[in-house]
């Protein structure tokens, strides 16, 4: 076995698990109202688990509908009535040798009122999230108490349930971390002021679940090994948590780090390398003697096979990992790490849960919808299907096409796979994107998909090959405002510019366009040696960009220096500069520019999807051709029209 620390059995307890893969806790908004698990829930898990899991922890589990609303649509363990569904979903894992734990959670201070219907959050000490922005009220000394006794109740209707253990979520800035930290305690009475006080919270639950499920029902407790935050738990204060934990009796300790105020250090963006905080679980792992979980941003199963080699962790924690492919672990454990289509550290997934909708993925579209869509019918029967362009949507399209049966021919005019892809890998620390095209090239090597790279589509090649359907993944084109001095030849689009057929440095650029695809083409323009400016109409730079995604675009701006100007709308380029009109005062300024870069969107261009309508039946229109979007949009639709084409 290629991989033999990564598939040798583990305990936590007495409890045996088949392999060292953890499904650590993230939210899914699957559950119905009122806390049930759900099919489309049972579902989810259940693919993780039949994929090689060896350990799930369920989403983030409420214990009190009062002041404890994580998510609107969240796994709850208060009630008999949350029993049998929790049951259902336990029976359902245990079938493929996969245990499965409970995280019992409360939000505390990072919450809001709405979701709690109105009522004030609640906290420690009355110390408000920076994220959140919200005073809570500090919680009474009886207060506290109940809530121990419903961690501990919800502890014991797991058991109930017949699931294996549980885990105390104590990190990213929940209430039990928010009792721990001394950044958010600062009560007074028995469950503040010294470390001793500051632990007794989450002691008294761990005692309290003792004495009403048993000594050998494990429990684990996630921590911030850093909060990252002056005056926060630091390694020190972690290292010492975790001792502590484990002299009363907790099976293992889930190290993971941040709170919402640190947030991109908890879900980290692309940006962030495999084992960036390795330090963390390295330094409680030296210091206790139960087993350590870990997150690291592990995406790939040599790295997470180094750091059980190393000693670094007992068990790697694969969260997002196993979002983009629920067969993870069957395929490391097959030594088959070329087909493991990988996470690109896009943040959609929590995007989407912050907006209020169910978890999604980027680049796995039947996440979530596992029972939706419910494999992939055969019904190809060797059918020629043309596909035109090899972005992320043209991409997916020709691998499940293959997948089904069709003979695939894809077109592509550039002189590589990837569309956007190809150009997003760009700037720095971009290379999870160059992961992704790499997945599909393998792929569509295996599943026989003939690849025309440097190719038209043209309507007579098409016709050569008397398709069965023909989808359109290009046909889009870049907005051009139409400006004096817009065709000027110093005048580039953002494609020019990371394609590399445009070779700028030491020179002043100004990008326009404030995007995600403007920021990143400034950030590559910036390491550069030049001198960059940002322009957008927008009265704010990065305006619906995910926080955590433009944090770290944010942080290079400020190492290189980047001139950055929202409310601003182009008005002129001249020889050596350009004019900018503020949007609200309409003052004109000047900006030096030795080159000018667009970024200002794309349109969709259907021209060529109404000459194919005309010789073809079957046309399906995906990606930029159809709607300019994202990756997971791009992505989605090419998913989607292929798994209903008959």
């Amino acid at each position: 076995m290629k991989y033999k620390n990564l598939f040798s059995k583990g305990k936590i307890g007495n409890l045996e698990l088949k392999n060292r893969i953890v499904m650590p806790a993230m939210g899914t908004s699957l559950a119905s109202s009122t806390g049930e698990a759900t099919q489309e829930l049972i579902r989810y898990y259940e693919e993780r688990a039949k994929g090689g899991c060896g350990l799930i922890i369920t989403e983030i589990t409420r214990i009190d509908s009062e002041t404890g609303v994580g998510t609107p649509n969240q796994l709850s363990a208060m009630t008999l009535n949350h029993i049998p569904q929790l049951e259902r979903l336990a029976r359902t894992v245990h079938k493929h040798d996969t245990k499965i734990f409970v995280q019992l959670h409360h939000p505390g201070r990072e919450s809001h009122g709405r979701v709690i219907n109105g009522r004030q959050i609640v906290a420690p000490s009355p110390i408000p999230c920076k994220v959140c922005q919200e005073m809570p009220r500090e919680l009474s000394t009886s207060e506290v108490e109940d809530l121990v006794k419903k961690f501990v109740t919800g502890a014991k209707i797991a058991q109930t349930a017949g699931i294996d253990g549980v885990e105390l979520h104590g990190a990213h800035g929940y209430l039990i971390g928010q009792f721990i930290s001394p950044y958010t305690n600062k009560r007074t009475d028995k469950y503040g002021g010294n470390f001793m006080n500051r632990m007794r919270f989450i002691t008294e639950m761990i005692m309290g679940i003792r004495s009403v499920c048993g000594p050998n029902f494990p429990i684990s407790v996630r921590i911030s090994g850093d909060e990252f935050v002056e005056g926060g738990l630091n390694l020190e204060g972690a290292v010492k948590a975790a001792l502590y934990l484990e002299s009363i009796g907790v099976n293992a300790i889930n190290v993971s780090s941040g709170l919402y105020e640190s947030g991109y250090t908890i879900i980290e963006p692309i940006a962030f390398d495999q084992g960036w905080k390795r330090n963390l679980a390295q330094a409680v792992k030296n210091a206790v003697k139960i087993p350590v979980i870990a997150t690291d941003v592990i995406r790939k199963p040599d790295f997470a096979e180094s750091l059980i080699a190393e000693g670094n962790v007992d068990f790697v924690a694969l969260g997002r990992a196993q979002l983009a492919d629920p067969e993870w672990g069957i395929k490391a454990m097959e030594g088959r790490d070329e087909d493991i289509r990988p996470c690109i550290s896009c943040l959609h997934c929590i995007e989407e849960l912050e907006g209020c909708k169910t978890i999604k993925c980027a680049v796995n579209a039947r996440m979530g919808r596992e029972i939706e869509f419910d494999g992939i019918d055969k019904n190809g029967e060797g059918r020629t299907v043309a596909v035109i362009g090899a972005g992320p949507s043209g991409m997916e399209a020709a691998r499940v096409l293959a997948e089904k049966g069709f003979k695939v021919v894809l077109f592509e005019k550039e002189s590589e796979l990837g569309g956007m892809l190809a150009l997003g890998n760009k700037p720095p620390k971009k290379d999870k994107l160059t992961w992704l095209v790499e997945y599909y090239d393998i792929q569509f090597k295996k599943l026989g998909v003939e690849v025309r790279l440097n190719t038209e589509a043209t309507l007579e090649a098409l016709k050569a090959l008397n398709p069965y359907a023909v989808f359109v993944g290009a046909g889009s084109n870049p907005v051009v405002p139409p400006v004096e001095g817009i065709d000027r030849e110093n005048v580039y689009n953002v494609s020019d510019i990371l394609s590399g057929k445009v070779k700028v440095e030491n020179e002043k650029v100004v990008v326009l366009g404030a995007g995600m695809t403007g920021l990143e083409t400034a950030e590559y323009l910036a390491v550069r040696n030049n001198k960059v400016t940002v322009a957008d109409m927008l009265p704010t730079i990065g305006a619906g960009i995910y926080p955590a995604n433009l944090a770290t675009v944010m942080k290079n701006f400020q190492t290189h220096g980047v001139n950055m100007l929202p409310g601003h709308r182009l008005s002129k380029i001249s020889e050596g500069f350009i004019e900018l009109v503020n949007t609200k005062t309409n003052e004109v300024i000047k900006v030096e520019a030795d080159k000018v870069v667009l970024s200002l969107g794309i349109r969709s261009n259907k021209a060529l999807v109404s000459v194919l309508e005309e010789h073809f039946d079957k046309v399906r229109v995906i990606g930029d051709a159809d709607k300019p979007g994202r990756i997971a949009e791009a992505v989605s639709a090419g998913f989607e029209k292929a798994y209903v084409l008959e």
